[in-house]
């Protein structure tokens, strides 16, 4: 493993930044390899080059994002030069030389309430300004991305959007009678599809070379009477901007082969991957990612780019992209096509039909429909486990069904593209191998990973309750909406807040593991409680008498 010890005087500083620079700069100052749709601006780490590197590589911050969010008062290249100059010569004149020249963010505060004096409900009610925020300009040089109209940030160390985090949020949003606020958000998603071709993960400028699970087509949903497509024709070009994103060079895939985003499979059908276009340590945690691809022992700019597809994917981290689910650096999300983002790009292909429909497009409403059956065909062939009775994810390089189960089998559910038969099978899985006293679990594996047991996240939950209720099993999502409200709840009463993630199997109590602290806030958690709270309101003082409905859990 790589071991950064602390510098002793100005030279060993020097030394060992540009020395960690000169290692990375072959594969982190280069712009991404294939030609985004607009210029991205530069990220932190090309802006601050050895700087960068001896303030991260150093943890200055215990939170590695702290410096990149950080506002220069001054053009990068000055702030390099006086860095150049000053030579700081030890970690205390190093903090002070960034105190001098970069303003540090505060975190997304929101305030606990005491749960006796204030129902969950209203809590959720008021943390919603406390999380609002407005930044139609942003500093130069600064990471932050502005954007047109205000939007609801997660809490915590999340101060900025975040793309999947916000569907999850907006139907919290709409519950409490927010829907300007919801409007606003599509509508900054929207010009993000306009501004860089796509949704980054967040508006941060080192987050613009990965997206997120693509839920654009489901916020768009929101905005529409159900079962009419006027939202859908409405947002119509930034829907299929997103979806060219995502199937950007698929025409020239041969058969077994990858580009970007798109898998050709064997019989030359095209599914999609994760995928990030650097193959560099992330800013926010550019000393863990260093020091995990030193010593996994493989090539450092794959490792990096697995970290990132990873990252992508929302599941940072899971066992579910380890080729050794006990061991992280073994990391091989790029190798593995994903049944929840297969899922979701099904999704969208129908909602693009939809809004062709609505604009009187017939041949695009016949190609769209004619490429989410190819997407069902194609997840039916290889995502599929009959046997097994749930969706896997699938190991392209290697031809195979990966064997692990995770709450991902839940979204074809999500978006109807399993059958009848299909989602009769995965809710009798998920009933023995996911349900848990707290709702359902991430992947059954406890590896210390956050996106793996005893973690529970809101938005699986949400995905779970959706998507049983779709196909008709309305007492297992009944089951699920339960156990998970009466979990948040007992923690809400024990500490006044809300939290990212729970640990469904001992339940209430705040989930663990992941590269930083927990979080409170928190944005989807409040979004997802307040919606099932209006669909489940006999949940919602705790748990009912005789306990919850529904089958046993695993």
């Amino acid at each position: 493993m790589l071991r950064i010890s602390q510098p002793r005087n100005a030279l060993q500083s020097s030394r060992l930044a540009l020395g960690l620079l000169a290692l990375l700069l072959p594969l982190g100052a280069a712009q991404p390899r294939t030609a985004p749709t607009a210029p991205y601006p530069d990220p932190p780490q090309v802006l601050f080059k050895e700087l960068f590197v001896a303030v991260q590589s150093q943890s200055l911050y215990p939170d590695g994002k702290t410096f990149v969010d950080a506002v220069p008062k001054l053009a990068p290249e000055q702030i390099l030069a006086r860095y150049q100059a000053a030579r700081p010569d030890s970690l205390e004149a190093l903090r002070h030389f960034v105190d001098e020249n970069f303003s540090l963010p505060a975190l997304a505060v929101s305030v606990p309430s005491v749960p006796e004096h204030k129902s969950v409900t209203a809590h959720i009610d008021g943390l919603w300004g406390q999380l609002t925020r407005t930044t139609s300009s942003a500093a130069p040089f600064a990471s932050l991305l502005p954007l047109p109209k205000p939007y609801v940030v997660p809490g915590g160390r999340f101060r900025e959007i975040y793309y999947w985090d916000s569907y999850f949020t907006m139907l919290g949003l709409i519950e409490s009678g927010r829907h300007e606020l919801v409007q606003d958000m599509v509508d900054d998603f929207a010009h993000l599809i306009d501004a860089y071709g796509h949704v980054p993960n967040g508006t941060r400028t080192y987050y613009l070379s990965r997206s997120q699970p693509p839920f654009f087509f489901e916020m768009v949903g929101l905005l529409g009477r159900e079962g009419s497509g006027e939202a859908f024709g409405r947002y119509l070009p930034q829907l299929r901007s997103e979806y060219a994103f995502w199937m950007e060079g698929a025409e020239q895939l041969q058969a077994g082969s990858a580009h970007r985003r798109v898998v050709a499979m064997p019989d030359g059908a095209i599914l999609n991957r994760y995928w990030d276009d650097r193959d560099t340590p992330r800013d926010e945690s550019w000393r863990e990612d260093t020091e995990l691809a030193r010593s996994s022992g493989r090539p450092v700019a794959q490792v990096f780019r697995d970290i990132r597809a990873a990252a992508e994917s929302g599941w940072d981290f899971s066992s579910r992209w380890f080729a050794d689910p006990r061991v992280r650096a073994s990391i091989d999300t790029t190798q593995i096509v994903p049944i929840d983002l297969n899922s979701l790009l099904f999704g969208l292909e129908n909602a693009i039909e939809a809004g062709c429909q609505a604009r009187g497009d017939r041949g695009c409403a016949d190609e769209f429909a004619r490429r989410a059956r190819a997407r069902r065909a194609a997840v039916d062939r290889y995502l599929w486990d009959a046997a097994a009775g749930s969706y896997r994810d699938y190991q392209w390089t290697q031809r195979a069904r990966i064997a692990r189960l995770s709450a991902a089998t839940l979204y074809p559910l999500f978006v109807g593209l399993a059958s009848p038969a299909q989602a009769a099978a995965v809710a009798a899985s998920a009933r023995k191998q996911l349900l848990d006293p707290g709702g359902i679990v991430t992947t059954p594996l406890v590896t210390g990973q956050q996106w793996d047991a005893p973690n529970g996240w809101a938005p699986l939950q949400w995905i779970a309750i959706a998507g049983f209720t779709r196909s008709d099993h309305k007492p297992l999502a009944a089951a699920i909406a339960c156990r998970w409200m009466v979990n948040v709840e007992e923690v809400y009463q024990r500490s006044g807040k809300l939290v990212e993630k729970y640990d469904v199997v001992s339940t209430g109590r705040a989930g663990g593991g992941g590269e930083y602290p927990l979080q409170d806030g928190f944005g989807w958690t409040n979004g997802v409680l307040r919606k099932l709270l209006v669909l489940y309101p006999a949940f919602g003082a705790g748990a009912p008498a005789g306990g919850c409905p529904g089958g046993a859990a695993h």
